[in-house]
């Protein structure tokens, strides 16, 4: 006997065996149970979530002589003769090929004559949509009175194309994209039924590219077993037959990305090129991968974000510290980069030109859309980043200063300049209106609109001015510096401050060197009122 697919072999015979669709299950096992059959059905959804199996069933269950809790028994001349596709009784139409005006009136002179044997007959009409205009007008009249005897099963897996007309006349039933612990499960039953040896992080990677089509996760696999015939298939043979990546690939990239090393990068995407990786397949799952760490970044449960993102223990460690590299606004950004890319991929003629480039763009911010708030944030992070490299390489004396500056630092004679002494500021009393607003300064924030300003106020220190009436907000970089201090945006803050508590102040923007000088120079607010101010840790000080 010739090889047979494992879709083909595996394929359900009966509703239990059905995975994924218990909602669709249960409902057409209570209408043979109670002899409550509709005439016409329509099964919408994805390919390969069991819309024809289904219908199969469903045809034997109805003719079946000898039905077990709405399941066809599978030993009965009316079964075995359906599932042998040998039936006069089932009648399965591929719209794709029979779609013209002809098809529909042959069916329609056909549905005239009762079934020779069972009790009804059903037509199977397979991908409907295709169906032209006219012979869904052909159909309209027989799918809404057919004779007592016969039954419409219309599958399709865009339910948008089908008349209003056609779908009134049908029991609608939506197929769901089947999740990836049931597929796994599936998976794993059939191989031990098959005798091979399959590592479950295998089984689990194949599951999740199937994205959700139980038929494309077994034909994956059947792909992978043939490649490794004879031998156990481990998790790193999948990705060598799908030209997939390990998540430790990710994370090299995620780093080359973050260091604005595009050098670096395209020679990591040459690799990845040489060992037969396909590029869609790559720009998919490091997707998948960003949006792990997006939600490890996002989400309070520590202990339920394993199921969540559906990893191992080990790698939910590695993400964790993955995380902590990268902020959430950086995160959203390459995701939404990435997903157009993901499209524009399907039918591009020069990947590899189009994945390098957009890696390139992630590396450089000031190539895209600068009227984009996130762009301009990333541009804005990367700056940050510059300047303190900057400092750090100032403050550890790796600087190289001209012969002038040195001469001009040199005043006593021991290489440092004279320091003007630090006077801290003293504060008397804080005004009870400054002390409201310093409660509420979170929230403050937070209603603002503008998504670029609301960043810098959130990294910048907030204290009371010299005249003991005003809010100073004080930020580090000349560029957060020249947006704060536009006229429109203080005003724009007073506003909202007004709006919130209902005060009337005076905001005034000063730009400070960096935390040091800060902290011997002036107080923090939470410091002057004795009340704790919410300040996120991770927000930089800008």
């Amino acid at each position: 006997m010739s090889y047979q697919a494992l879709y083909r072999k595996w394929r359900p015979d009966n509703f239990n065996d059905v995975k994924g669709q218990d909602h669709i299950v249960t409902t057409l096992k209570n209408q043979i149970n109670a002899d409550r059959i509709g005439h016409a059905y329509l099964f919408c959804g994805t390919r390969g979530t069991g819309k024809t199996t289904v219908a199969k069933i469903l045809a034997k269950a109805v003719n079946c002589e000898h039905p077990i809790d709405g399941n066809p028994c599978g030993e009965c001349p009316a079964c075995k003769a359906i599932a042998a596709g040998t039936s006069m009784n089932v009648i399965e139409i591929d719209a794709a090929s029979n779609n013209g005006v002809d098809n529909i009136r042959e069916i329609r002179e056909e549905v005239q004559y009762s079934p020779t044997e069972g009790k009804y007959k059903v037509y199977i009409i397979d991908e409907v949509h295709m169906l032209s205009i006219g012979a869904f007008n052909a159909l309209l009249k027989t799918l809404e009175e057919p004779p007592s005897y016969v039954i419409f099963i219309l599958a399709t897996t865009e339910v948008a194309k089908i008349p209003i007309t056609i779908m009134s006349r049908c029991q609608r039933y939506d197929f769901h994209r089947i999740t990836i612990d049931t597929i796994a499960g599936r998976l794993s039953d059939l191989m031990k039924a098959e005798n091979i040896n399959v590592e479950d992080k295998a089984i689990r990677y194949v599951a999740k590219a199937a994205d959700g089509s139980m038929r494309d996760a077994l034909s994956l696999l059947d792909q992978c077993i043939a490649f490794y015939l004879g031998k156990d298939l481990k998790y790193e043979n999948v990705l060598d037959v799908l030209g997939a990546v390990d998540t430790s690939v990710f994370s090299r990239m995620l780093k080359t990305i973050i260091d604005s090393d595009v050098s670096g990068c395209m020679h990591f995407m040459e690799e990845l090129i040489m060992q037969g990786r396909d590029l869609t397949q790559f720009v998919n799952d490091f997707v998948w991968y960003l949006r792990n760490l997006l939600l490890i970044k996002t989400t309070d449960d520590a202990a339920g974000i394993e199921d969540v993102i559906e990893v191992s223990r080990d790698n939910l460690e590695e993400l964790k510290a993955d995380s902590q590299l990268i902020d959430v606004d950086s995160l959203m950004r390459f995701i939404r980069v990435l997903s157009e890319l993901s499209n524009e991929l399907k039918f591009s003629t020069q990947k590899r030109v189009k994945v390098e480039v957009t890696f390139i763009k992630l590396m450089r911010p000031a190539m895209e859309n600068k009227n984009d708030v996130s762009d301009v944030l990333s541009r804005l992070s990367l700056l940050e980043g510059q300047v303190s490299d900057a400092l750090n390489r100032i403050k550890s004396g790796k600087v190289v200063m001209s012969s002038g500056e040195q001469n001009a630092a040199q005043t006593d004679g021991t290489g440092k300049g004279d320091e003007k002494p630090v006077v801290k500021r003293v504060y008397d009393a804080v005004p009870e209106d400054i002390r409201q607003i310093a409660g509420e300064w979170d929230s403050i924030i937070n209603s603002i609109d503008d998504d670029l300003v609301k960043t810098i106020l959130k990294g910048s220190r907030v204290t009371l001015a010299e005249d003991s009436q005003s809010l100073e907000i004080m930020v580090k970089s000349e560029m957060s510096y020249g947006i704060v201090s536009k006229e429109d945006t203080i005003q724009m803050i007073e506003n909202f401050i007004e709006e919130r508590t209902g005060i009337s102040v005076r905001v005034i923007c000063s730009k400070i060197e960096n935390d040091e000088e800060f902290n011997k120079r002036y107080v923090d607010l939470s410091e002057i009122i004795n009340m704790d101010i919410k300040v996120d840790d991770k927000e930089e000080f800008i």
